[in-house]
């Protein structure tokens, strides 16, 4: 039992931490930057680009 409580607490650490750096790179306008590099990835791989 006592492995299952560990193991639980370490992903919500986790999850914890990950929405914090989200929220930084939102902070930072990296969103933006992100979803340029995706869209030019989608239009190279469909041919348009």
């Amino acid at each position: 039992m006592s492995r299952l409580r560990k193991s639980r607490w370490t992903g919500i650490l986790f999850a914890t931490a990950g929405l914090i750096l989200m929220g930084f790179g939102i902070y930072r306008g990296e969103m933006s930057v992100v979803l340029e590099k995706a869209v030019n990835i989608c239009m190279e791989c469909i041919g348009i680009g």
